[in-house]
């Protein structure tokens, strides 16, 4: 292994801020590349879509948009997300690696798939406390004709006709969606990774299938809690108009149940898994481009130093 692969495998044990840095950078990329689809499914989820607003599929979907609408309103709410999740994921990785390192040193080797499950339920927290003012902007700006002309309208409109609260309705839900989703995202990505690549090197290749296997299970299993969540963040008024505001995950699911059935927490499901495949798979091979090229800089600062005391004897 070179010296760099060395200092890279070794990063997680010594260098907090370059997790939080390679973390800020994987959260831009990972929700600004694939925001298209995060509208799509946004729409998808909604329960008594307009008629002009019926989607087929996830294709038929972005065509619709793009040519009734435009193309720009696949990226309504893209400043929203960009500014949440620069500090949430920095947060996320940063605790995560660092949950990680504290739970895999006081377990066994055969339970470190347990430690980076819960190592992601630990970090879940503070990523969503973060994000979830940001999703509730987003996807208010999403829906089809949104009454929101800008994310800093929509956000002033919602605190002053809602209440603060309003930005952390869905918090509760958010977190029962996505404690499972990180776990088993975590999991899966770390037990990819000793499966294709046990030395932990830095491979790119390694880095986007773990990533994107890791996406697609943990979406698809918590597809139904999303649309919960998406209920709760839009409040919907063809489905609050009688009942008033949509306060918890209970009554969501009521709604959800009442007009779409079983197969209503099922709604955009392709379009989730699509989103999240190439989402984790960017996420990951982001974040760990990053952590490799901190990490070779921290070896190439740290060689000249090495080599003087080398000269001078010094041990």
């Amino acid at each position: 292994m070179t010296e760099e692969e060395c200092e890279y495998e070794s990063l997680p044990t010594t260098n907090i801020v370059a997790h939080m840095v390679a973390g800020a950078g994987a959260g831009a990329m990972e929700h600004c590349i694939m925001y298209p689809i995060d509208c799509v499914k946004t729409r998808m989820q909604s329960l008594v879509p307009d008629p002009k607003a019926s989607y087929k599929n996830v294709a038929d979907a972005l065509y619709t948009i793009i040519k009734q609408e435009g193309i720009g309103r696949t990226v309504r709410g893209i400043n929203a997300v960009f500014f949440g999740a620069i500090p949430a994921h920095a947060m996320y990785f940063a605790a995560y690696e660092q949950i990680k390192l504290v739970l895999t040193e006081r377990m066994s080797k055969q339970y470190h798939s347990v430690a980076h499950g819960l190592a992601g339920c630990s970090a879940t927290i503070f990523h969503d406390a973060v994000m979830n003012p940001a999703d509730v902007i987003k996807q208010r700006m999403q829906m089809y004709q949104s009454p929101y002309s800008t994310c800093s309208e929509c956000g002033k409109r919602v605190l002053m006709e809602e209440g603060p609260h309003a930005f952390y309705r869905s918090y509760m839900t958010q977190l029962t969606m996505n404690i499972p989703f990180h776990a088993i995202h975590f999991m899966v990505y770390e037990k990819a990774q000793d499966m294709i690549n046990p030395d932990r090197k830095y491979s790119p290749i390694t880095h986007i299938a773990s990533g994107g296997a890791a996406g697609a299970i943990a979406a698809a299993v918590t597809t139904p809690l999303d649309v919960c969540k998406t209920l709760l963040n839009t409040q919907e008024r063809c489905a609050y108009q009688n009942d008033g505001t949509i306060s918890g995950l209970r009554q969501a699911s009521s709604l959800i149940y009442k007009f779409g059935g079983l197969q209503g927490f099922f709604r955009g499901l392709t379009a989730r898994v699509i989103y999240q495949i190439p989402a984790t798979a960017i996420s990951w091979s982001v974040y760990e481009t990053f952590k490799f090229i901190l990490a070779t800089k921290k070896s190439a600062r740290a060689s000249p130093i090495l080599a003087a005391n080398e000269s001078s004897g010094i041990r």
